[in-house]
């Protein structure tokens, strides 16, 4: 018991100097918690984390607005100028940013030398006005001045001229034409000359007669379309002929129909074959493959793509921009966690992603935006891709490609 009782007493003299010694530990880690509060915090704010703001270039359009690490800064010109430097700017860890200023240089359009027999070329806003010498006269200076008939009038086609109605009042004599005409040559030999309604009314403030085309005819005029559009009730409107919907194509067997502007075209797109051997797709639908398991020896075929997908836009030409063509999003089956990140951008294309910007609409969406307008008729294809993440780990990616088939009408 006398054991028992000195081995109490040095158990609770060691528990004394144990809580005594954490109690000066802990003074001594709260007086040095006060110390380094005092000094210049090495945070992130003394580390660079965002990039200066970037400018739109003169003529030109700036898309982003976020200046922090890792995003993308996109520039486009207007029409008339062509971009001089990168398109696309990233914010780099080191707060700069990539590539060298974009500026938008000026396409002359009297480069081509459109005015004729001597006539000087005069820049406007996208377009051009010739100055004529004398003599001549014109859009293109291409009118001898004496020779020139009026534009207005069609004087030298005897289907487009009437003998005038004449009366006799109080011994002098009135004549008049009908509608459509107007009174042309002497008193003595007067003539009813056609006016040409789609000279005449081609500058109205109120647009042209025609969506497309004016064809004048004797004391009138009508609109007509080009081949696979139809004139609207309207009378000066052309629609194009959906030859899909209304079956007046000829596409085979095996291969689908896209409308287009005027026209239609037969599709059957096909699955890329296996580059490397060991990465391969099957066609799951007339529009998309998916790829086949990966072998389990294979590292590379786990990052390409999971899904394709093929996609055809029929475009009038010049559309306004800038215009969202096509949007990408996720998909996650019920039950199935879905990814926390999402990333999107422009994968192939060519000189043509130039002209588009793939940026996101919210958080699961991208979109893919025409910022330049295109002339018809071409066509052209973009491929957008959508990379999916969960806690910053690759999971699988998904490529789009969308081929743009621009008319060469504006309707």
């Amino acid at each position: 018991m006398g054991i028992l009782r000195q081995m109490e007493k040095f158990l609770k003299g060691q528990e004394i100097r144990f809580t005594e010694g954490l109690r000066i530990m802990k003074s001594k880690l709260t007086n040095l918690q006060n110390s380094l509060s005092k000094l210049p915090q090495a945070d992130q704010s003394s580390s660079q984390s965002s990039c200066p703001p970037l400018v739109s270039p003169a003529h030109g359009r700036k898309f982003g607005s976020k200046y922090l690490v890792g995003h993308e800064v996109h520039f486009t010109c207007s029409q008339g100028y062509r971009m001089i430097g990168p398109g696309t700017r990233v914010c780099q860890e080191n707060g700069t940013w990539s590539g060298v200023s974009v500026v938008c240089k000026d396409v002359s359009v009297c480069a081509s030398n459109p005015c004729q027999n001597g006539g000087t070329c005069v820049e406007a806003l996208n377009q051009y006005k010739c100055t004529c010498p004398h003599n001549w006269s014109g859009s293109q200076c291409q009118y001898q001045t004496q020779t020139a008939p009026p534009e207005w009038s069609v004087m030298n086609d005897p289907a487009f001229s009437r003998k005038p109605r004449c009366a006799k009042v109080d011994r002098a004599q009135h004549c008049s034409c009908d509608a459509g005409f107007h009174m042309s040559g002497t008193s003595d030999n007067s003539i009813c000359q056609d006016v040409n309604e789609c000279e005449v009314y081609k500058a109205d403030r109120g647009g042209p007669l025609c969506g497309h085309a004016c064809v004048n005819v004797p004391g009138s005029y009508h609109c007509s379309c080009p081949t696979g559009y139809k004139l609207l009730a309207d009378g000066r409107s052309c629609e194009d002929v959906d030859e899909c919907l209304t079956q007046q194509h000829n596409c085979s067997r095996g291969t689908t129909c896209i409308n287009t502007g005027g026209g239609f075209q037969c599709v059957n797109p096909e699955c890329p074959h296996s580059s490397h051997g060991n990465v391969s797709y099957v066609k799951t639908s007339p529009f998309q493959c998916e790829r086949n398991p990966c072998p389990m020896d294979s590292r590379s075929c786990p990052f390409a793509a999971k899904t394709i997908s093929y996609h055809y836009l029929s475009l009038p030409s010049n559309l306004r921009t800038p215009a969202t063509l096509f949007r990408m999003a996720t998909a996650t089956a019920p039950g199935r966690p879905g990814p926390d990140s999402l990333r999107f951008g422009i994968a192939g294309g060519g000189e043509a992603r130039s002209m588009f910007v793939m940026q996101r609409s919210d958080r699961q969406t991208g979109e893919l935006i025409l910022v330049q307008p295109l002339r018809g008729p071409q066509e052209l294809s973009v491929e957008v891709e959508m990379s999916e993440y969960a806690e910053r780990t690759f999971q699988a990616k998904h490529l789009a490609r969308v081929h743009l088939l621009i008319s060469p009408y504006e309707f």
